[in-house]
């Protein structure tokens, strides 16, 4: 070991010594990392294996592409692949402006006893819990005791089952979805907007700048690089879907269009125990997961100065 390196060495070791609060606070993240999505990984192989339970993963035989194949031969690949894509796009194009415009209106209340109160009602949401929030739909949207069968009935119309519609299930999701979620998320960008110039306002005002133009003209600006972040990480999740809300509310009149990747995955892989099958599905999705990532930063960096590396 040459001199640098020892000296690199000792002022590592110097710097644990000093900081190992610090440290300390890493550890815990770290370990979750390794235990539950490194470790993991070994795993993997046997979506190119027949994996067998008695055999165990290291003495299964392996069968390369086989399950990668059945999977695209499957008559069910071209429609997990449309419900996964066309459900997240939906949720995207719709839930992603969502926060920004939020927290832009809130930045615009100078009230604030009801910015407050706004602020409480739209965050209140985010803290149901899946299984509550599923309870919710379900009751309201009850064709007998629900709140939409009330209102169908009080206009002399047949009560419909809505949830056992299949070209409703998507509305459903996402709007829920965003009414759930957009108060907690616009909290980023609120963030965003607080650590603006305010000297860029005052200009402006001196200008004789609108609200409008205040805010197409300096806040969306500042909260542009935030935006572009966030972006690029929900088109990296672009092929998952929230497992338990789309399980949670899907019946057997909806399946045409709620069946996607990752409730496919669990009725394969866990119920029909078909274990590598499921595993080589949940590769795939992966894969093109991190694809899209790595396009959607690509296209980033080149059109803006923000991306994730």
């Amino acid at each position: 070991m040459g001199p640098s390196l020892r000296g690199g060495f000792g002022r590592g070791i110097l710097s644990i010594k000093r900081h190992w609060q610090l440290y300390l606070i890493v550890i815990l993240p770290l370990l979750y990392l390794i235990i539950f999505k490194y470790i993991p990984m070994f795993g993997a192989q046997i979506a190119f294996k027949d994996y067998n339970v008695v055999k165990g993963m290291l003495g299964s035989p392996w069968v390369g592409m086989k399950h990668f194949e059945q999977f695209f031969q499957s008559p069910n690949f071209p429609v997990l692949i449309q419900n996964t894509l066309f459900l997240n796009l939906y949720a995207l194009l719709v839930g992603f402006p969502a926060p920004i415009i939020l927290a832009l209106a809130l930045n615009e209340l100078r009230q604030g006893l009801f910015k407050k109160t706004v602020q409480m009602v739209t965050y209140a949401p985010y803290f149901i819990s899946t299984v509550v929030m599923v309870s919710m739909i379900i009751i309201f949207l009850s064709p007998r005791v629900g709140f939409a069968g009330s209102v169908l009935k009080a206009f002399d119309m047949e009560s419909v089952n809505i949830l056992g519609l299949p070209e409703l299930f998507r509305h459903i999701y996402v709007w829920s979805d965003i009414w759930q979620h957009t108060g907690y998320g616009a909290i980023i960008y609120m963030a965003a907007l607080a650590g603006i110039n305010p000297q860029l306002y005052e200009a402006a005002k001196v200008d004789g700048a609108s609200r409008l133009q205040k805010i197409f003209n300096i806040d969306i600006p500042g909260i542009m690089p935030a935006a572009v972040i966030l972006l690029i990480l929900n088109v990296g999740q672009l092929m998952n879907v929230g497992f338990e809300k789309v399980f949670l509310l899907q019946n057997p009149l909806n399946t045409g269009t709620s069946e996607v990747i990752s409730t496919y995955v669990y009725k394969i892989g866990l119920i029909g125990a078909n274990f590598s099958f499921s595993a080589a599905i949940g590769l795939f999705n992966s894969v093109i997961n991190l694809i899209l990532l790595l396009l959607v930063n690509f296209l980033a960096r080149k059109s803006s100065e923000t991306s994730l590396w």
